[in-house]
């Protein structure tokens, strides 16, 4: 099959990567681990009259009902560009979760970038990130929808996702899951894939600056055959990622193989890319005063984000055997 991204969503993913290169991400991510994140709320309130926000969300819920690709076009750009917050949670899982549950109270507020939304799942996603600036904050347990409190703040790797052990509070419903995990597995996958790329660009820009013995370090064979290593990982994980996409819209019995199997891809691939940017950089990438650790945390933070590589790696065998056993 043949795939390729509509002139619509190649114009969608330009006007977000506009807004957010003229944002300075960076200060706004400094500020938001400050427990600042007045700017990064701007920063989500733009975002949404763009029309992110609001992608999952049902248009009777005054949302724009999207595909699961238009979703991953914004969510690769987002991880692009570091956005801070509960990126997955809020764009993506909550709002199919609550569609799909039946419980629309929260739906418009999240849609109009108002309100924003974050999600503890156990075991695999058992803190909640941001709970401090969320004001929806529900959580799944055993098959019911919950709302929760935040308690015992944790540290993250990646410093501007504040995470908050939950203390389960009322409960709301009955939980209808399968679709929402496979939402959020997807939009942590596109995150991922979107940082890496960017660890990608920013170590090639670096090759074609930093010089050693009179030369650009990336006229060096070495560094020509670490960058092309990443770039190869990256580019054969982005298929995966929007074939899962594409197999969720169809409602596929593969779906979800197919994301956990993007879910490993991106998450290599955005590995590779940030082992790849330090090896470049040298000693001042290792610096937490350099852009570059804004984009090395975030990739390190996803990697165990909505369940490990290993697990997805078993979901995906074992889809793999049931189907060789049906045949």
């Amino acid at each position: 099959m043949r795939f390729t991204l509509s002139p619509e969503q190649r114009d969608f993913a330009a006007s977000i990567n506009d807004l957010l290169a003229d944002a300075d991400t960076p200060a706004v991510i400094h500020a938001w681990t400050r427990g600042k994140p007045e700017s990064g709320l701007r920063l989500w309130r733009q975002l949404a009259d763009l029309g992110v926000m609001g992608l999952a969300v049902p248009e009777e819920h005054s949302g724009l009902g999207a595909s699961a690709v238009d979703l991953t076009v914004a969510v690769e750009v987002l991880g692009r560009h570091a956005v801070p917050g509960p990126v997955v949670e809020s764009i993506a899982a909550l709002p199919v979760l609550l569609a799909d549950s039946g419980d629309a109270r929260w739906l418009p507020g999240l849609a109009s970038g108002e309100s924003v939304g974050t999600l503890a799942w156990p075991p695999h996603v058992p803190y909640a990130v941001d709970a401090d600036v969320a004001d929806v904050r529900l959580c799944v347990s055993e098959g019911m929808l919950r709302e929760f409190v935040p308690v015992d703040s944790l540290s993250s790797v990646d410093a501007s996702r504040r995470l908050s052990a939950v203390d389960f509070g009322s409960v709301i419903g009955p939980a209808q899951t399968r679709c929402a995990w496979s939402y959020g597995v997807l939009a942590c996958a596109a995150q991922s894939l979107g940082a890496g790329r960017r660890l990608l660009d920013m170590s090639v820009d670096y090759a074609k600056q930093r010089s050693q013995y009179g030369n650009p370090i990336g006229g060096y064979q070495a560094v020509k055959h670490l960058l092309a290593d990443a770039v190869t990982q990256l580019e054969l994980a982005r298929p995966l990622l929007y074939g899962a996409a594409i197999s969720l819209d169809a409602g596929s019995d593969t779906a979800v193989r197919d994301v956990s199997a993007a879910r490993v891809a991106c998450a290599d691939a955005a590995y590779l890319a940030a082992r790849t940017a330090l090896q470049v950089h040298g000693a001042i990438g290792y610096t937490a005063e350099h852009d570059l650790s804004l984009w090395l945390t975030k990739v390190r933070a996803l990697q165990s984000a909505w369940g490990t590589q290993a697990w997805h790696r078993g979901q995906v065998l074992a889809a793999l055997m049931a189907e060789r056993r049906a045949a």
